[in-house]
């Protein structure tokens, strides 16, 4: 018998920072540098890219998104 997988182990986030939207604010890396970085000129990295975080993150990543005041970054919950 197998043990069913923790919501760890099942789930993990997605986040996806549009490049055109992103304007450095660094507001998502101030308040939530365990899942976003900056870059040298202050955008937030990586951007471009959907990225994936542990599903522990989510709270932290969601954050971070609605601290944007572009709205650029999507955070998506994915099994």
């Amino acid at each position: 018998m197998t043990a069913e997988p923790t919501t760890q182990e099942r789930f993990t986030v997605e986040i996806m920072v549009d490049p055109a939207r992103c304007t450095g604010h660094g507001r998502c890396y101030s308040l939530a540098p365990a899942v976003f970085d900056a870059d040298d000129d202050g955008f937030c990295l990586p951007r471009g890219v959907t990225f994936v975080v542990a599903a522990d993150r989510e709270e932290t990543a969601r954050l971070g998104a609605r601290s944007c005041p572009e709205g650029a970054i999507t955070v998506v919950t994915a099994e």
